[in-house]
């Protein structure tokens, strides 16, 4: 029998229609019922899974990563002259929609796809539900990073007020989560699951589960402080069962002009350019990929500019941090190309980075130096971006050259002083990995943003004022706080999830993981 589920009852009571989102254009639209969705048939579960990762990106793409991840991790920074963020400023009605849109648009359609593909569903099937599962995780692990506890164990119980889960019970359900459902897809190897309805393998189970596994070591990568036990036995595993290794490996989003890339259409908007720690360390490593990156500077053809994170409205206004004085984005993230260009969802050499890292932790991650991944992360990285000369790729990874000093408006000082080259110091070997998989995660903001807090690194410049007594210029940004709407319509359950945080409500109190 079809079952109905409700939806959380706080920001999730809205009509949800699942409109031309995705490649599969005609999503089963949703009754207007504002507490449960109906159940979908079969076609109507797997376009749900299609809405669920479409929508898992797209929703509140603006107010969510460019306004704060994008800018914390300085992949960014702003020129808008009204907007705030960039001061450390945590602009409620920005994060309130960051928050609404997730919990009201892209997690009613995962929902319909884990309720009717799982155990006793009416379309119970082993694949898909391990496939979402892991969809699911990754859905997720951003927002635990911004907030901490979340509401998780509980979403779609359509209980009036909605427990708040910890973080490392997030955290530990996410290894668990991950770690049985690659296992649940082993018999499944060499098969399509779901088909071209997947947006992002094509129902590849292969890939699925080598994205399964790059998933987990990440997480555990990042829990490596607060459980180093754990975090070694499941990143060892992890990387046994097998990691992304080729860029053939990748993990894009499909785009199309229905469901188009959210970060192409904010391009228009004219609202950020190229960070100044972007500028110091591709020009300091004459790194090639600074072109895919970023535009030069209108009128020019090689000229790139960026500009600090934080200025006030008053030098924002200043000539030489005008919009056409500074670097925009590559023509690949204009909206021009908006349904060709694919959302960047993983890529192959973060694992090499993180097997780099593991192996100055001491953790088995299969043959190889950490110099070894290291170099391998890099390759990988100029790979992806079509710089595939072998000799321009060796030099890059033998480069001496530290990253520059910058004849900007704040006379801005080089951001390091490490170069490319693998250290023999151990103190600077940490410094260099994560520094180069910052440059290779790019456009991830949530990524940057998230290793810089667990790390320190790279080494980002200070915000030039900050408008948070908070988080003064000085400090990092250690979380966002809680939502508007969940203080007026699930009060009690966000109290209870301060507790659980360990700290004030605010963006100085660090997360579970974030140890010092």
């Amino acid at each position: 029998m079809k079952r109905s589920y409700k939806l959380l009852s706080f920001a999730l009571l809205t009509t949800v229609a699942f409109g031309t989102y995705s490649c599969t254009d005609n999503f089963e639209e949703i009754n207007t019922n504002k507490t449960k969705l109906t159940s979908l048939d079969e076609l109507g579960t797997e376009n749900a899974f299609a809405a669920a990762q479409y929508r898992s990106v797209q929703a509140s793409w603006q107010t969510y990563q460019s306004l704060f991840a994008d800018l914390q991790g300085q992949y960014f920074a702003n020129i808008a002259q009204n907007f705030s963020s960039d001061r450390n400023v945590m602009v409620g009605n920005w994060l309130n929609g960051a928050w609404t849109g997730f919990y009201g648009t892209a997690i009613p359609a995962l929902l319909g796809v884990l309720e009717n593909t799982g155990p006793g569903g009416e379309y119970e099937n082993a694949g898909k539900f391990a496939i979402a599962n892991i969809w699911k995780v990754y859905m997720y692990l951003p927002r635990t990073d911004y907030w901490g506890p979340i509401p998780y164990s509980k979403v779609g119980s359509g209980e009036s007020s909605i427990e708040y889960d910890s973080q490392e019970f997030i955290y530990k359900d996410f290894l668990t989560t991950l770690k049985a459902s690659a296992a649940s897809l082993e018999s499944l190897k060499g098969t399509k699951v779901f088909g071209t309805v997947d947006q992002v393998y094509a129902g590849d189970v292969n890939k699925w589960i080598l994205f399964a596994n790059t998933l987990r070591l990440r997480i555990a990568m990042r829990m490596s402080k607060v459980e180093p036990a754990l975090a070694k036995t499941e990143a060892e595993s992890a990387v046994a069962g097998g990691t992304l290794a080729t860029n053939a490996d990748d993990a894009f989003l499909k785009v199309t002009a229905n469901s188009f890339n959210p970060m192409n259409q904010a391009t228009a908007w004219n609202e950020f350019r190229m960070s100044a720690a972007m500028e110091s360390v591709l020009k300091g490593y004459a790194d090639p990929r600074i072109s895919k990156y970023y535009a030069p500077i209108a009128g020019t053809t090689n000229t790139f500019k960026g500009i600090r994170n934080g200025y006030t409205q008053g030098q924002l206004g200043a000539p030489e941090n005008n919009a056409n004085a500074t670097s925009n984005v590559a023509d690949a993230f204009l909206p021009a190309v908006q349904d060709k260009n694919p959302f960047a969802i993983m890529y192959a050499s973060e694992a090499y980075f993180l097997k780099a890292e593991g192996v100055l932790k001491g953790w088995n991650m299969g043959t190889g130096t950490a110099k070894e991944f290291y170099d391998k992360g890099i390759e990988t990285a100029m790979k992806q971006w079509g710089i595939v000369d072998a000799a321009a790729i060796a030099a890059y990874i033998n480069g001496t050259t530290p990253p520059v000093a910058l004849a900007d408006f704040s006379k801005t000082p080089a951001l390091t002083n490490v170069p490319v080259k693998f250290s023999a110091d151990p103190s600077k070997q940490l410094e260099q990995i994560i520094t180069q998989k910052w440059l290779a995660n790019y456009p991830n903001g949530h990524e940057a943003w998230a290793e810089y807090r667990r790390t320190g690194y790279p080494k980002l410049y200070a915000r030039i004022n900050s408008d948070n007594p908070d988080s003064p210029k000085e400090a990092v940004v250690r979380r966002t706080p809680y939502v508007s709407s969940e203080l007026q319509t699930n009060k009690a359950e966000m109290d209870k999830a301060i507790i659980k945080l360990g700290g004030p409500d605010n963006s100085a109190t660090r997360l579970w993981w974030d140890k010092p």
